[in-house]
């Protein structure tokens, strides 16, 4: 199971900041995720987050300004864990697999959080279409998560493993569009039917291909 939104683990300034008090506020953020699923962003109520998380209407307010406070944070959390690999498997300083096995690996992982999560996801792609606030929140994030990637791309290309012509910048924006819409349009939408092991394995040849990987004498390397 994915970490709760909860793992965020912060306090609102303002509010209570004791054991209880923090355990309250996961109960209302795994309450508010629960419900948002169910309800959507738009008919959900801050008196069915406080009902299902067994507090009174008013004690919503000592955590949390509004619901789009609260939906805020249920995104961001959810949105860390599905880009989690790309630190900890695709970055990680003390793995020895290869690029080819990282990047398999991170989307795997990747879109089997997505998958899990796929109904608050969701809900995330609609609101952010509208909340500007969201809408920036999450463009900070992919801009994060993209600096990385475009780095990755360059120490790959100075160890001369990938296409030299790449420019980072437009391939990590290109790659990341493509790991975030996809699994979008297969897993929240539908649009797409297959088996989940060979979305990710065509996903992977797709991502790899678009690199590349070449076979020590500068030869391309076909994607397994």
């Amino acid at each position: 199971m994915a970490p709760s939104p909860a793992a965020l683990g912060t306090d609102k300034p303002n509010g209570p900041r004791s054991r209880k008090g923090a355990e309250t506020r996961v109960r209302l953020l795994d309450a508010a995720k629960a419900i948002f699923e169910e309800n959507g962003f738009l008919d959900a109520r801050i008196s069915d987050i406080a009902e299902r998380a067994g507090l009174s209407h008013g004690s919503f307010y000592h955590y949390f300004e509004s619901k789009e406070e609260i939906f805020r944070e249920v995104a961001a959390a959810v949105e860390d864990q599905l880009s989690a690999p790309l630190g900890s498997v695709i970055l990680d300083p003390k793995s020895d697999a290869t690029p080819q096995e990282r990047i398999r690996e991170a989307i795997r992982l990747h879109m089997e959080s997505y998958r899990q999560e796929a109904r608050i996801m969701g809900v995330i792609e609609q609101v952010s279409r509208y909340d500007e606030q969201m809408k920036a929140a999450r463009y900070q994030r992919n801009r994060h998560y993209g600096e990385q990637v475009e780095e990755s791309i360059r120490h790959l290309q100075r160890r001369g493993l990938i296409d030299p012509d790449l420019d980072p910048v437009i391939a990590a924006a290109a790659l990341g569009s493509m790991t975030t819409r996809f699994p979008e349009m297969w897993l929240v939408e539908g649009r797409l039917k297959c088996r989940f092991d060979d979305g990710v394995d065509q996903l992977t040849r797709v991502f790899v291909n678009a690199l590349g990987f070449k076979e020590p004498g500068g030869r391309r390397r076909p994607a397994k």
